[in-house]
């Protein structure tokens, strides 16, 4: 079965991008658990600013799960990327999420790589990024296998990224690795600008699909934009997905109500 989740931003910096509560870890999982959430999406500055106790603490008092911890910080913050042409910056890279992977394994969550997969500069083919890239994920997938739980990867649109922006490139980056724990994020409002067919863009993924963010074509919480739901629905039900549908997904018109939105579209498209 489907569960919902919702985004929490521990970084500063990210204040106004797509996540809904942003004003502490105990104030956001609170809300979340008003709301009716299943589980929490964590966006944190870094591994260290998430005290696995306290966090563990939150979740059992608000019947929450965690359902993934997010690496964009890496980017964000202290400009780490997977691709970068210098070896030390791909190294601390790794590093950053390497240290996020054993966090989110004390709770049996994966971790998300998106941002830090970073972009090809001048003079950096897409098939040197691409070697690099594998690289990472070779190593981080495999320490996450040990952990046992799934490193996820996700395609961004082409205003974000110039390496991986599909499903299909997507598949493309993973096919080569020998671990095969890395899964596919598809984030809905990404896959509206990049994907001919969102819907057939999750048939596409089937059992690779590891996570999904649950937004409109305006990065609004579901039901505030145009997306077509209907076919995505379907397809989701056609693959057997029972992951998450979380919601990255812009403050608007202010959290609360966001959130209010995003718990009567799930209902509606995966409970009614």
């Amino acid at each position: 079965m489907i569960q919902s989740a919702i985004t929490i931003s521990l970084v500063d910096e990210a204040r106004g991008g797509p996540f809904v509560f942003s004003t502490g870890l105990a104030d956001g999982c609170a809300r979340a658990s008003e709301a009716g959430f299943d589980a929490v999406e964590i966006f944190p500055r870094a591994a260290e600013s998430v005290n696995p106790k306290e966090l563990k603490q939150l979740l059992q008092k608000h019947r929450l799960k965690l359902a993934a911890l997010g690496t964009g910080a890496g980017w964000v913050v202290h400009k780490l990327r997977l691709t970068d042409p210098d070896a030390a910056v791909r190294k601390r890279a790794r590093a950053f999420i390497a240290a996020v992977l054993e966090t989110a394994g004390k709770f049996g969550a994966p971790a998300i790589v998106g941002s830090m997969q970073g972009r090809t500069d001048d003079g950096v083919t897409r098939e040197q990024a691409f070697a690099w890239l594998r690289e990472g994920l070779e190593e981080l997938g495999t320490r996450a296998k040990e952990l046992g739980i799934p490193l996820l990867f996700e395609p961004l649109n082409r205003y974000e990224t110039n390496l991986v922006r599909s499903v299909a490139e997507g598949l493309e980056l993973l096919q080569p690795l020998r671990t095969k724990n890395v899964k596919l994020l598809v984030d809905l409002f990404h896959a509206n600008i990049e994907e001919d067919s969102i819907p057939g863009a999750l048939r596409l993924a089937g059992s690779q699909l590891g996570h999904v963010h649950f937004a409109d074509s305006n990065r609004h919480a579901v039901g505030f934009g145009h997306t077509d739901f209907n076919g995505i629905v379907e397809a989701l039900s056609e693959i057997g997905y029972n992951g998450f549908a979380s919601a990255e997904i812009l403050p608007l018109p202010d959290p609360d109500a966001a959130a209010a939105q995003t718990i009567k579209s799930f209902k509606k498209w995966f409970r009614d």
